[in-house]
């Protein structure tokens, strides 16, 4: 497997979970990057990029998500890259690679925008902002002389990440209202969103119950676990974008990187804003939302060792509120502790998969509201036992050629009650080997 395997996940419906791609990668990936590198030793240098960008798209049950296009002629190689809002189109000649995204009209962009845009060039490696007469764009140029798969992978995913995540940007916190170039992003059904409006408010709801049966002293550290799970679960099961994203990111991020701050200060911080998501209107929820093609993934590569770490830490928390008498955050840590893990780690395919399954038996009423498996039914007690083992042994054999140390757990498990499963589940997670062939 090349270095740049950025985490995708076959979803278990056709709907989109979390910041990563819900998609696979081309089964001959290892091969087309090794191909890649060996024409540009050849200075074969459009065959080279041929390859390179085969080896980055994605597949949905085997079909091309059509994440990449590619034009080939002669002299020059044409694309065109998916990123949500991004569109990047550029070109290829044996000398160079230009590529560039459209952001907003030059004369509607006011002086905030464009001093914004000014100062983001500030903090860019490969990239950068320029205007013309008509549009403001975030444009890349890339010598071939000594190319390389690693020297166009990173300057490709600086601009699509930054196009994508400046448009929301702009769109979020500006009064321009209009982004350019967006025809190929899609608006959810009316159907998809009713059910993210009520499961939201039915979060909120819920929270605010569990919160009234904490003790009136010393419960400021089960606030943050339910305040946290809720952000966590809105950001990966409803995947929210624009102003949402924005705001949701943004609390999250002051929240872990303050130190100074009082805990106190900060879940009050949290539940302000979630009272304000659960204030939103459905015309204001819904023009937060659309389904886009992703090529690159913004989560950086984590080792599984940082992600066994995590786990072992949040044990030792939930053992303390478990011996102390506070049964009612024991499921609210197990869920945070999945949900966490996908927002911040970039986990291997297997390990992401792995964890959407026990997201999909913890929120299962939510997947089966939104026409996909649940493989929980919480008023019965009920596993779907069957399921759950079938699905992680799929997702061993699926990656047997490349972690053979791996093996599937479902025996493992202990169905007793959902507490004991979620022991179970991330106990096997410990101590799975995912070292590579």
């Amino acid at each position: 497997m090349s270095w740049f395997h950025f985490f995708r996940q076959k979803p278990h419906c056709a709907k989109n979970f979390g910041r990563g791609i819900n998609a696979d990668i081309a089964k001959d990936e290892e091969k087309l990057f090794t191909k890649a590198y060996e024409a540009f030793e050849k200075k074969e240098i459009l065959d080279a990029y041929e390859y390179f960008f085969n080896s980055l798209m994605n597949y949905t049950n085997g079909v091309s998500n059509q994440n990449i296009i590619l034009i080939k002629e002669k002299e020059k190689l044409a694309f065109i890259i998916y990123q949500g809002t991004a569109k990047i189109n550029g070109f290829i000649t044996n000398k160079k690679l230009y590529a560039e995204v459209t952001i907003v009209k030059n004369s509607n962009a006011n002086v905030a925008l464009k001093r914004y845009v000014l100062e983001r060039n500030y903090q860019f490696t490969y990239v950068n902002y320029c205007s013309d007469n008509n549009y403001i764009k975030l444009k890349l140029y890339i010598d071939n002389i000594t190319m390389t798969p690693q020297k166009a992978f990173y300057p490709l995913r600086e601009l699509a990440l930054n196009a994508d995540y400046d448009k929301e940007h702009i769109l979020s916190e500006f009064e321009q209202k209009e982004l350019e170039d967006i025809n190929h992003i899609k608006k959810l059904d009316a159907s998809e969103l009713h059910v993210k409006y009520k499961f939201l408010h039915k979060w909120v709801n819920e929270l605010n119950e569990k919160i009234k049966t904490l003790p009136s002293d010393d419960s400021l550290g089960m606030q943050s676990f339910l305040y946290l799970n809720i952000l966590f679960k809105i950001d990966y099961l409803l995947v929210p974008k624009y102003k949402i994203y924005q705001k949701l990111t943004k609390k999250l991020q002051n929240y872990f990187s303050d130190k100074e701050a009082l805990l106190e200060v900060k879940n009050a911080e949290l539940a302000k804003y979630i009272l304000i998501l659960g204030n939103l209107n459905f015309d204001d929820f819904s023009s937060n939302f659309y389904a886009a093609k992703y090529t690159f993934s913004q989560i950086e590569k984590s080792s599984y060792e940082e992600f066994v770490n995590f786990i072992e830490e949040s044990l030792i928390k939930l053992r303390w509120y478990k011996n102390n008498r506070h049964p009612q955050i024991i499921p609210t840590i197990y869920s945070y502790i999945a949900l966490y893990s996908l927002y911040n780690y970039g986990l291997n395919p297997p390990a992401r998969k792995l964890l959407h399954i026990y997201i999909s038996v913890v929120h299962a009423d939510f997947f089966r509201a939104l026409g996909c498996v649940g493989y929980y039914e919480k008023d019965k007690n009920k596993f779907h036992k069957n399921d759950i083992i079938s699905q992680i042994e799929d997702i061993a054999s699926q990656y047997k050629h490349q972690y053979k140390l791996f093996k599937a757990f479902g025996d493992e498990l202990d169905f007793s009650s959902l507490n004991d499963f979620s022991n179970s589940y991330f106990t096997a997670l410990k101590n799975l080997n995912f070292h590579e062939a």
